[in-house]
């Protein structure tokens, strides 16, 4: 069964978002909050697998929220999923730096709803299409970094570097698979054991590292 927490200030629309989650099997909403400061009190108390976190709110933020939930020791394995009405604001780049796994549009179809809090809850990480495209934009309109800071990549063996770039490519484990010749159980394997070296809550933030760092350049 995997818990949710459902975060906004807009009543009928968490309603709505409730109501679509329960009645899906294997899925139970067990708390609600209205602003950023009664979620972070409910996730303490209630430790959720799957938070679906509003970006905008009174009292305290979704961004400072989700930073907090990620950073208490008793809820860090908690999955963020941030809401938002737009394809890409100023708010993506903090709220992945937060620790959010994910957005995901509020015009998200029910099925697309049900389908996120799924991917997340089984530790993969989720960007809206369009979020991810102009995320990518943005880095291309960003200056680059002088150098690549490859030593970060050090603690990888030759086989997770390969996969790690490609992963940071968008790859999906089977089309990494499939390039690298190697069985999809495999990449699952050598993915774990990346995220873990490099101390990265998912594939989300092993891309954001990778741009940041240079390793990766937009077309490249």
């Amino acid at each position: 069964m995997t818990r949710v927490m459902v975060v906004d200030d807009q009543q009928m629309f968490r309603i709505g978002l409730v109501a679509i989650l329960q009645a899906q099997d294997g899925i139970e909403v067990v708390g609600e909050a209205a602003d950023g400061a009664a979620a972070v009190v409910e996730a303490l108390r209630l430790r959720p697998d799957v938070v679906l976190m509003d970006v905008r709110m009174p009292a305290l933020d979704g961004i400072e929220a989700t930073r907090r939930i990620t950073a208490a020791p008793a809820t860090e394995p908690v999955r963020v999923v941030m809401l938002t009405t737009f394809d890409i604001d100023d708010y993506v780049f903090d709220a992945l730096r937060a620790g959010a796994s994910g957005f995901l549009l509020k015009d998200a179809t029910a099925d697309e709803l049900v389908q996120a809090v799924r991917t997340v809850a089984a530790g993969d990480s989720l960007l809206a299409p369009r979020v991810t495209r102009h995320l990518v934009e943005a880095f291309v309109a960003g200056p680059l970094p002088v150098a690549p800071r490859t030593e970060v990549l050090e603690v990888l063996t030759e086989r997770e570097r390969d996969v790690f770039l490609l992963l940071a490519r968008g790859r999906s484990n089977g089309e990494i698979a499939a390039e690298l010749f190697i069985a999809e159980q495999t990449v699952k394997t050598h993915v774990g054991r990346i995220l873990a070296k490099l101390q990265l809550r998912d594939r989300v933030h092993a891309v954001v590292l990778a741009y940041e760092t240079g390793l990766v350049t937009p077309g490249g």
